[in-house]
Order: C-alpha cells, then sequence, then structure tokens
C-alpha cells in the first residue's frame, strides 16, 4: 500500500488507524495528512490519525490539499515537513497523487531537477506532468 519516492519518503492512498502501525513497523517517524477533512464519507478522520500517530511515537502535521491546487503555504509546509524529518515520512491523501505532486513541488523548490521528481514518481506510478512548469518556477527561484 506505500509507495517509495525515495528512501526516506513513501505515500499512500487513504490509510486507517491501522496503518498506522504498519508504518511505524516500516520506520515512518512522521506522517503528512494530505487529505482535507469531510472530503467523502469513507475517509478516516485526520484527527483518529493523528491519535494513533502519537499513541505509536510517530509524529503528525496536517497539511490539506483541495482539488483546486497547490498554494505556496502548502509548498513551504511540506518542504519544511520533509526537512525537518527524523527518519522516514508517509505522506497520504485519497489516492496519493496529492501528497506526489506536492512533494515534487517542495523539492523543486529546494532546486532539485523537475525531470528527476518525475521519474522518481512515475517508479512509484504517479504523474507529475501537472505540475511541471509549477515545478520550473520553483526551481528556477531555488537556483
Amino acid at each position: 500500500m506505500f509507495r517509495k519516492l525515495t528512501d526516506h519518503i513513501l505515500v499512500a492512498p487513504q490509510i486507517d488507524v491501522a496503518d498506522v502501525m504498519a508504518a511505524a513497523q516500516a520506520g515512518v517517524t512522521l506522517i503528512i495528512n494530505n487529505r482535507p477533512e469531510d472530503e467523502s464519507a469513507d475517509q478516516t478522520p485526520g484527527a483518529e490519525i493523528e491519535s494513533a500517530a502519537r499513541a505509536a511515537g510517530l509524529d503528525y502535521v496536517a497539511i490539506p490539499v483541495t482539488h483546486a491546487g497547490f498554494a505556496e503555504w502548502q509548498v513551504t509546509a511540506m518542504a519544511d515537513a520533509l526537512e525537518y524529518a527524523d527518519g522516514k515520512v508517509l505522506a497520504y491523501c485519497r489516492s496519493g497523487t496529492r501528497s506526489t505532486l506536492l512533494w515534487a513541488l517542495a523539492q523543486a523548490s529546494k532546486g532539485e531537477h523537475p525531470a528527476v521528481l518525475a521519474e522518481k514518481a512515475a517508479d512509484a506510478g504517479y504523474d507529475v506532468t501537472p505540475v511541471t512548469a509549477m515545478m520550473d518556477m520553483l526551481r528556477g527561484r531555488a537556483s
């Protein structure tokens, strides 16, 4: 269920409380929730995931992303969370796509090349083409 973007970054579709323990056993130390609350009736509320994460000794942060797109504050928050994580990170949303796109934007904002990010995402089964122009712009700022 967890897809590997890098040795330290995993993404997943919606997780539940049981998945938190699996994440901890996989070496995850931070869970990032990129799903807005009440997006669908079948999603596990973020508060339940956070509670399970804290009980398992994991850090938790919510950086919700709607289908409206990405804001600069979200990219910055994701970059900061990834930079300061002490171990593996698991980011999740409905399908893993928004988490992957936000990861790619955060990494581009730190200077990583969009083509390298696209390859890593593709290896995990995700397409970052929708944010290529934004990655180029963010990488240009980092240079």
